[in-house]
């Protein structure tokens, strides 16, 4: 598909550049293999999860791959005060993924580029598109390979790409790290549209930079993500603290545990001591024949309450008294 150069006239108020004209033909033009949508198709690009800002782009761009993530980047430098953002899911809570009056890159419209299994030496890692889900990836490698990612995110509704931008923090980054500690092999397009392959030994300032870097450095478009053994089983607790400095001493102490038998998955957080729907007991949902009794709660009148999310992992061949005695120690 050949489209336009995309151009915009500007005019200046309060020293802000504002989009005046939209989308004119230039005499170049970008070979691009996705699509572009202008208009009222743009409006999935004028908003994300925070919902603090919304602002217009001047076009969405589906990219199909790598080549023409490159194509756009590099064309929208040649355009004075021309931005562009990388969009994944649209999971940033201040604009992050939006540009006023500039382009959009919707990457889940490159999912499905990249999913392949490797064995290096022994170990497994799944090589991924940046436009992938993260409950995608979780799905195909354990039903495909009995395989799983080591370290996730609370919210898996998430890209690659974008959760590498920040680091991808959960209940395993304890023991594996966040998300940017296990990655191997990055592929960037930079500001300058160059596509480039980076390791911890191959361009390590671009791969370090990017892993985390907010996408200051690059837009990430491949990964190379370790896995592991996914568990057959999963024990799931939840515990409920009224006083903070026992949640904090019972959270410490479970983290920092070297003798093998501490939890594979441990995280905290905080509800309010109320039936509120958001912010309170029915946020913390649990199996529906496991519901949240407050009832047997000390009601010291407090208006928050803090919560241990903890999980052990087990293999079918684990032998039933390993599961007593793992939890034993925590009661």
């Amino acid at each position: 598909m050949t489209i336009a150069y995309l151009d915009r006239t500007v005019h200046e108020t309060d020293g802000e550049p504002k989009p005046n004209g939209g989308v004119s033909t230039l005499s170049k033009s970008i070979d691009l293999q996705g699509s572009v949508e202008t208009g009222d198709k743009t409006t999935i690009a004028s908003k994300d999860f925070g919902g603090l800002y919304s602002t217009k782009p001047l076009a969405l761009i589906k990219p199909a791959g790598s080549d023409d993530v490159s194509r756009v980047i590099k064309a929208a430098s040649r355009i004075p005060r021309m931005t562009v953002a990388a969009r994944g899911n649209g999971h940033s809570i201040n604009g992050q993924a939006m540009t006023n009056g500039g382009l959009v890159i919707d990457m889940r419209s490159t999912e499905e580029n990249h999913f392949r299994l490797l064995n290096i030496n022994g170990s497994f890692f799944i090589d991924v598109s940046g436009g992938a889900l993260w409950e995608n990836v979780l799905t195909r490698c354990v039903s495909r390979f009995g395989l799983a990612p080591r370290s996730w995110t609370d919210y898996l509704s998430l890209t690659v790409g974008g959760t590498l931008s920040n680091a991808g923090v959960s209940g395993q980054a304890f023991r594996y790290g966040p998300q940017i500690s296990n990655v191997t092999e990055l592929e960037i397009i930079t500001g300058k549209g160059d596509i480039t392959v980076c390791s911890e030994t191959r361009n390590p300032e671009l791969f370090f930079g990017s892993l985390g870097g907010l996408g200051q450095f690059g837009i990430i478009t491949r990964a190379m993500v370790k896995l592991q053994p996914a568990p057959d089983m999963v024990r799931w607790i939840r515990v409920v603290y009224t006083e903070f400095d026992e949640f904090t001493r019972d959270a410490e102490f479970l983290v920092s545990r070297d003798d093998g038998e501490s939890f594979d998955y441990v995280e905290g957080f905080v509800f309010c001591n109320n039936d509120d729907p958001v912010n309170g007991w029915p946020s913390v949902p649990l199996d529906p024949v496991h519901g949240f009794n407050q009832g047997i709660i000390p009601q010291t009148g407090a208006s928050v309450h803090y919560c241990l999310e903890v999980a052990f992992h087990y293999q079918k061949g684990d032998h039933p008294s390993n599961v007593d005695k793992v939890i034993i120690f925590f009661v």
